[in-house]
Parts: structure tokens; sequence; C-alpha cells
């Protein structure tokens, strides 16, 4: 794995923008989704007190693979028989109980069955946030380093590269089609009831891409913003920002869900916001959920 160093510093975390504004931006969007996107704010200053370093891409496929093989571990989708989701072009989310996007829970996908091709580099998903922090302390182990999951506030912090914008490359939803992979055109094609969500045009991609086929952002990071979620390592709170330590916040005490941020290929241009915020429940596994791994600071 490449790591980039991420120097200390101190920044704005989180957005006030108004759901007027954001409706303006953002013209399809549900107008009572807009209302509940409280959990971005307040904006507050916080500080990141030391470097660390971070993975320059999202942990791939290939990397995964080699973790399974060389510890021994086994994959929550796998050892609880239960599976996870994949893509089946013969799903109809309209007629299904569940409503979901994709097909699953099911033993036939796991992290190595997503229903849709994938190669060694491009980003591992299906895997939980167990998953991630088990190959997080193998490697710990393995290297005398210490390896973990990014804070929420380590991951906006390292997302956005010094700027305040939407998303790294600017304010316009436009800018992903050339800087990340989101929800598109071509994607859209085999979602048609939200093809007024996508972006105008094609990134190229229209399921998870190798990682780094987009230029970086001014970290040397790939991929913060769409290809994959990535697991943090915080509980979320809703109203955390309005109590959050000035320095270093580590996420609440105790919760129900763990945070995921940036993202993914099928993620509307409203939710691929640096700011956005997600959760899911640590044992979640989902076609659409990967990680990257985070190394502190003098453990190059």
């Amino acid at each position: 794995m490449r790591f980039q160093r991420i120097p200390a510093g101190e920044f704005l975390m989180g957005s006030d923008e108004s759901p007027q504004a954001l409706a303006r931006a953002f013209p399809h969007a549900d107008p009572k989704r807009l209302k509940e996107l409280t959990d971005e704010a307040p904006v507050h200053r916080v500080r990141i007190s030391r470097d660390f370093w971070l993975g320059a891409h999202e942990v791939t496929v290939g990397q995964f693979r080699q973790f399974v093989q060389a510890s021994g571990y086994v994959p929550e989708s796998v050892r609880d028989g239960t599976g996870a989701y994949g893509f089946n072009p013969d799903y109809d989310p309209a007629r299904s109980g569940r409503g979901d996007l994709f097909e699953g829970r099911d033993p036939r996908y796991s992290w190595q069955a997503t229903g849709f091709a994938q190669t060694d580099q491009h980003p591992v998903v299906n895997v939980t946030w167990n998953d991630a922090v088990a190959m997080a302390r193998w490697l710990s182990q393995r290297e005398g380093a210490t390896y973990r999951l990014p804070t929420e506030a380590e991951w906006e912090y390292a997302a956005r590269g010094g700027t305040r914008t939407r998303f790294p490359a600017g304010e316009d939803p436009a800018v992903l089609l050339a800087t990340a992979n989101t929800f598109d055109r071509e994607t859209a094609l085999r979602w048609p009831r939200w093809r007024e969500q996508a972006g105008d045009g094609s990134d190229g991609y229209p399921f998870t891409a190798p990682v780094g086929s987009f230029a970086p952002n001014a970290f040397g990071l790939y991929d913060m913003i769409g290809n994959a979620w990535e697991w943090c390592a915080d509980w979320y709170g809703e109203d955390y920002y309005a109590q959050s330590p000035a320095a270093d916040p580590p996420g609440p005490a105790t919760g129900n869900a763990r945070v995921r941020r940036g993202g993914s290929w099928h993620t509307w241009p409203l939710y691929a916001r640096v700011a956005f915020r997600n959760w899911n429940t640590p044992e979640t596994r989902y076609v659409l959920v990967g990680f990257r791994l985070l190394r502190e600071q003098g453990q190059r």
C-alpha cells in the first residue's frame, strides 16, 4: 500500500448551506431530504494536532485478498453464512419487499462476488466495519506500526485538502464527471427511475473503477469522493458537531452505527459532497462500501 503524509493543521468541518441553496444546486433533490441534513452543522473549527499517513487509495480487492490468505481471517459475509449484496440485472427494486437498490443479503454475494466485474485493482466492497478493523489490527501486529481507520474528522480534513467547496474540485456538481466515479448517465441506465439524479454525462465507469483512475486531491489522495464509501472509526452521532472537541475529535463514546464517508460509484451528487455524513451498523456489508487505512505518525 502507498501512504501519503497528511500534515497537522486546522480546518472548518461540516456545512451550513441552507436547504434553499442546496435546492438551487441540486434541483432534483427531495425538498424534505434537504431539510434533514442538519447533522452537517454547525460548521466548526477542528485542529488535527499530529501528522498522519493515509492510504493514497482505497484498499483494493487484491490487497484484501492478501490479508485474508495470509491471516486466515474469514470475512463476516462468509462467516455468518448470510452473504452480502450484489448487482443482478434481473432484480427490480420496485418489485421487492425491501425495495433496496441491490439484491441481497444472499450467500451468493461477498467481497469476492459483487455481480459486476472487478479486478485486483478495484476497491474492495461488501466488507463490514469489523472486517476493516480486523485488517488494520493484523497489519499493526505484522509490521509493528499502528494502522487503523481514520476518524471522521481526519477523513474530512484529508478529503478537503485545504478546500472549503462542496467537492474537492469545486462547487458545481458538474466537476464530479471529470474528478470522481459517482452516479452518472451510464450507471443510471440500470436504474432509470433515478435518471434525473445522475450527472449529465459519463465518468467512464458504470460500476467501480480501478483505484487511482481520477486525479488526486491536493494531498495526493485518490477517490476520496466516489468509487466506494469508506468506513471511519467513529460511532455516528447526529448532534455530535455541537459538542465536538476542538482538537482531534474521536466521535461519540458509544452508538449503534459507524460513520462512512465519501460516496460511491452509485452516489448522487448531493450525497457526494465532502460534508455529507452517512452511517451503517458495524456488521453491514454492502456492495457500495469499502475502506482505506491510516498509519499513525512516525510509522512509515
